[in-house]
Parts: structure tokens; C-alpha cells; sequence
């Protein structure tokens, strides 16, 4: 049987992240699963798959052959892209060439909007089918790039409840699949085993900081945090997971003499452990979320992409868990309002226990449900997206019915 070639382009470490789940769910090889089986899983297992395109180590240990690395595309801000546009065209170029030479059934876009639809449209352009996961936030701003997906996109999988249907609303063929993250389960580990492998004291409650996982975010985000930090004191231990797209060196450097914070290898023992945080905006804000960790959001970016975003910016807030349930539920503290004093002010009203707390513990859990997609049996997100690219693939089988499990 002739392989099955499939590019899968993720620019980013949660974008890799959920590129590797994808995967896994597409070759079978999702532990959590066990042996037991969908008919979809089922007749997946056959198939000779080859992944290949721009990811990192998660999708490396997946089986997808890198050609592209994920680090190399990690940029942040309209200021910076532009600073990095020779070096981005040229890994952009390579990819292209790696697809023409391979001729993919199907290519697999994640996130990463700035980079990928152009992969899309290159591939539209040879007549290959695109699915785009983890779709750009258009409805945040410049909504009228939609037309892009129209144009570009065969299939839009989503992983926020409202997403689908501003995009169907806008003529785009969108599904909500759930978030890839609100399959994980919670850390096994308990907290007396993470304070031995990370050198923390079990009698002080610990702070989860997590600035960006891009050089350029960590620079305009990690100093306010450790100002704050400075302020909170040594009453509490910090703990910042190291994100995989940079290294412990970069963080260390940029800490300094604070043996107050810890370098952890994981978001999410951290964050499950921690009685708070504070959480650059992005995926770790879904991460804290899921985990039911009370936090604070931050973000700064440079006066100028601030200057030029904002105006164009549709949506209430920025946090995503608040977008979600609709309403306020954590503070968000962005460019001016991002300082050492209210991210403190805002840490000591849900450090304590009280009614601020619980009242955003609730809120996080609302949010956490939401996000966990259609409730079938055994099917996680990359689950449900898998089973969808399956049907552009060549000779795809039926859908399974669900409505006569015989």
C-alpha cells in the first residue's frame, strides 16, 4: 500500500502540541484511549500515514518528520514579524518545496495565522485540501480576513464554543471539536512528590508565573513579573515552567539571583499545585483554567503593534476564559494596566480564601465544561478533528453512524 503523505504545519508550542495529539489519533497511537475503539478508530488503523512539515519535538516523537522547526517561527507583534520576515519567507519556501516534492493528500494548518494561510493557499493553489485546526481569531480582529478561510480552507475545525458559528455565519464550513486541552487529565503527581523533584517547600504556597512562550514575549512580559514578584516577597515560592520552544539558560538569565523562583519542566503539575498565577494571555490562560487555578492575565506588547492592534480589536475582553463565559471572570491587566502594584492588588484578593476566590473557581469551572466539545463516548478533540480530515483523505470511509451502533 503506497503511504499516505499529510503536511501538518504548527507554528508555535501549543500549536505543535496539538499537532502531535493529532497525530497520535490519526495512527492510533492515543494511549488514554486504550484498546478501545470507535468504528472511526477502527478503520483508521489501517491506514499507511506519513506526517511531515514545520512542528517540534512533540510532533517529532508523534512520527512527523520535521522540516521545518517550530523555534525558528515563534514571533510575536506586528513590529516583530516584520523584523523577521526574510528569515520566515525562507523557512516558508522550504516547506513548499518539501510539499511539491512529496505531493501530500491533504495539509493540515494549526494556528499560527500569520504564517499558515499562505501555507493554505499554496496548497489550495496545487488543487490539495486543507483543514485548518485551531482557526486564526478573526473575530477578534479584522474580521474581514474570513474571506481567507473561505478562499483557502476546505474545513475549519474549532476549539472555542462560539467559533463555530461566527465562521459559518461568514460562509465558512467550521466545526467545534472541543479544546485539545480539555481532554488531558490532571497530573498524577502529588504535591509532595513536585516539591522533591523541584526543590520546593511543602509549607509555603506557591505562585505559577508564566510569561509567553516566545523570546520576544518573555522580554516585554517576565520584568513587570518579577517586579511583582519582588514585591509579593519570600512568603510564597515561584514556579515557572519552562516553555519547550526556549531553554532553562534564556530563563535563567532573565530571573537573575531569585531562589525564590523555580524553574519547573511542566505547565501543568505547576499550575494544578499552585494556589495562583499569573498568566501571560494565550493557551497557558486555558491551561490555568482547565487545571482550576485562580490567576491573574497579563500581556504587554510593543507601543507601536499596541498602537496599530488595538483600535482594531472587536471583542470585550481580552482573556480568553472571559470571552468564553462571557463575562469577567479573571482580572486583565494588558500594556498600561500590566504593573508590579495591580498585578499584587489583584494576586492578594484571590490568594486568600473567600468569596473572590470561589467566585472565580466557579467561573474557571463553568469555562473548563464548555470547552470539552460534544460529549461522546470515548472521542476526544483529536479525536473528533481526525475523524473529520478523515473524510478528505483519498478512498475515505463513511461516517460512522452514531445513531445505530450495530
Amino acid at each position: 500500500m503506497c503511504p499516505v503523505q499529510i503536511l501538518i504545519s504548527a507554528g508555535e508550542a501549543s500549536g505543535e502540541m496539538y499537532g502531535a495529539q493529532l497525530i497520535r489519533a490519526l495512527r492510533r497511537g492515543d494511549t488514554r484511549l486504550g484498546d478501545t475503539f470507535t468504528p472511526f478508530q477502527a478503520g483508521l488503523q489501517n491506514k499507511n500515514l506519513q506526517f511531515f512539515g514545520a512542528g517540534g519535538e512533540r510532533m517529532r516523537s508523534a512520527g512527523c518528520e520535521i522540516v521545518v522547526d517550530a523555534r525558528d517561527l515563534a514571533v510575536v507583534g506586528i513590529t516583530e514579524i516584520l523584523s523577521h520576515l526574510p528569515k520566515i519567507y525562507g523557512l516558508y519556501q522550504h516547506l513548499i518545496e518539501e510539499a511539491d516534492a512529496r505531493q501530500p493528500a491533504l495539509a493540515v494548518v494549526i494556528d499560527s495565522p500569520a504564517f499558515n494561510w499562505r501555507v493554505a493557499r499554496q496548497m489550495r493553489k496545487r488543487g490539495i485540501p486543507v483543514v485548518y485546526y485551531v482557526c486564526p481569531q478573526f473575530w477578534a480582529w479584522r474580521q474581514g480576513r474570513v474571506k481567507l478561510l473561505r478562499k483557502y480552507v476546505n474545513k475549519a475545525l474549532v476549539i472555542f464554543p462560539f467559533e463555530e458559528k461566527f465562521y459559518r455565519d461568514r460562509g465558512v464550513d467550521a466545526t467545534f471539536v472541543g479544546h485539545p486541552l480539555a481532554d488531558v487529565a490532571p497530573p498524577r503527581i502529588s504535591r509532595q512528590e513536585f516539591a522533591e523533584q523541584n526543590g520546593l517547600s511543602l509549607d509555603k504556597q506557591w505562585i505559577t508565573i508564566m510569561p509567553g512562550s516566545r523570546a520576544k514575549e518573555v522580554s516585554m512580559n517576565l520584568p513587570t513579573i518579577l517586579e511583582s514578584v519582588d514585591r509579593l516577597g519570600a512568603d510564597y515560592e515561584y514556579l515557572l515552567p519552562i516553555a519547550p520552544t526556549l531553554s532553562a539558560n534564556f530563563f535563567r538569565e532573565r530571573v537573575g539571583q531569585r531562589p525564590q523562583i523555580h524553574l519547573v519542566p511542566e505547565a501543568l503539575p505547576a499550575l494544578f499545585h499552585s494556589r495562583a498565577g499569573i498568566i501571560a494571555s494565550g493557551t497557558a490562560t486555558i491551561e490555568a483554567a482547565l487545571m482550576g487555578l485562580p490567576f491573574v492575565m497579563v500581556y504587554r506588547v510593543s507601543g507601536l503593534t499596541y498602537l496599530l492592534g488595538r483600535p482594531r480589536i472587536k471583542v470585550p475582553h481580552f482573556a480568553m476564559v472571559n470571552l468564553i463565559a462571557g463575562r469577567k471572570i479573571v482580572p486583565e491587566l494588558a500594556q498600561h494596566d500590566f504593573t508590579a502594584e495591580n498585578v499584587v492588588r489583584n494576586l492578594q484578593e484571590i490568594l486568600p480564601s473567600g468569596s473572590a476566590r470561589s467566585a472565580m473557581i466557579e467561573g474557571l469551572t463553568m469555562v473548563s465544561l464548555a470547552l470539552r466539545g460534544p460529549a461522546t463516548p470515548n472521542e476526544t478533540a483529536a479525536d473528533r478533528a481526525a475523524q473529520a480530515i478523515q473524510q478528505l483523505l483519498p478512498n475515505a470511509p463513511l461516517p460512522p453512524s452514531r445513531s445505530n451502533p450495530s
